[in-house]
């Protein structure tokens, strides 16, 4: 296992020849102990320049299952959000998981939903999910990644959404000013997203 700066435990699984949290990270401190800003009011969630974090629905029993909803800011922030030694991943990171799934190069290089069912492979506790083609596939929960379907929170609102239905995971990697690269698992499908979020 491994332990963040607020104490909390995490398994760990190896990949190919990466080594991954098997749990959504939950902590409330940045590495040097500094608290991350916790938003509760939607109207408050969003700023580019801050670091947040959210619990979906603002319910506690959510972050215990599901971990924390953070927004861009504190995964770029220097302080880092991660346990000691460990980072948020990059996209190149993400296609290297990816492709040790059976993802090919050009598949893993593309955007949207792309592979068979790394997705399925990916995913892990199927009463959380809703009934569809990624609980579905014989490979489903075979990884020992373990995503859930935590949903999101809008960066231009803060409504919280698709708790049940999706997934989203964001990479260390900006793509345009105002966007970074990220990884999504959609109830529906077997394969793995890539896109580009606020």
């Amino acid at each position: 296992t491994v332990t963040d700066i607020n104490g909390n435990f995490y398994s760990i699984v190896q990949i190919g020849d990466q080594n991954w949290m098997g749990e959504n990270l939950k902590t409330t401190h940045y590495q040097n102990g500094d608290p991350i800003t916790h938003i509760t009011n939607n109207g408050d969630w969003g700023s580019y320049d801050e670091g947040q974090y959210g619990v979906y629905d603002n319910n506690p029993s959510y972050a215990d299952t599901y971990g924390n909803l953070y927004n861009w800011a504190v995964v770029d922030d220097e302080r880092g959000i991660c346990p000691e030694g460990w980072h948020v991943s990059s996209d190149d990171e993400f296609k290297e998981l990816e492709m040790a799934l059976g993802m090919s190069q050009s598949e893993a290089d593309d955007t949207g939903y792309r592979g068979t069912n790394e997705g399925s492979k990916l995913a892990g506790n199927s009463e959380l999910w809703d009934d569809g083609n990624l609980e579905n596939n014989s490979e489903f929960g075979t990884s020992g990644f373990t995503a859930l379907p935590s949903g999101f929170r809008h960066y231009s609102n803060g409504n919280f959404s698709h708790i049940g239905y999706d997934g989203y995971f964001w990479s260390s990697s900006e793509n345009y000013s105002s966007s970074a690269w990220d990884r999504s698992l959609g109830y529906d499908y077997a394969s793995v997203g890539r896109n580009y979020s606020g």
